[in-house]
């Protein structure tokens, strides 16, 4: 007889179980083997799988699809009080954009060494991060604009908007 696991981390199973269903049936439909979810106040109120493939957009990863979705279901681009929950370790690029829709907490399954086995090895992206820009395969540089301050104009404008949506 198996231990009984608190209702929380009972319905945490669930919400994996559910990702991991997703990622699966994605593989089956020909997309990216992630699935995840988006949960709020206990309930699943997004999904998403890998898209990359099939909309031909690198930034379609499950995490990213769900968390679009869940903003559409809620009306706005703030996650708070959400829980998003994917089939494997969200990389670099999920992780921004959970920490951008300030979900509360991030739950996976298979880890990075799993997805590095399956031919999915985002451990170049973490270890990136944390080198110098001078050592990144893609040059990354500030340019400057043809108007002196020019480049901060954007910011000038919103500081001054008086009705801006704040972030």
């Amino acid at each position: 007889m198996g231990v009984s696991l608190p209702s929380t981390q009972s319905a945490e199973r669930e919400w994996l179980d559910e990702a991991v269903r997703l990622a699966t049936a994605s593989v089956a439909k020909g997309g990216g083997p992630f699935g995840a979810v988006v949960v709020s106040g206990g309930r699943v109120i997004a999904t998403g799988t890998n898209e990359v493939t099939s909309t031909l957009d690198p930034t379609a990863h499950a995490e990213v699809v769900a968390i679009r979705a869940a903003c559409a279901a809620v009306g706005d681009f703030r996650l708070n009080g959400c829980v998003l929950v994917s089939s494997c370790e969200p990389c670099p690029l999920c992780l921004s954009a959970a920490l951008w829709a300030r979900v509360d907490r991030v739950l996976y399954g298979a880890d990075r060494d799993d997805a590095a086995a399956a031919g999915f090895d985002d451990r170049e992206f973490y270890d990136l991060f944390g080198k110098p820009r001078e050592q990144w395969p893609m040059p990354v540089g500030q340019l400057s604009t043809t108007e002196q301050l020019g480049h901060i104009a954007p910011f000038t404008a919103w500081q001054e908007k008086p009705d801006k949506r704040e972030y």
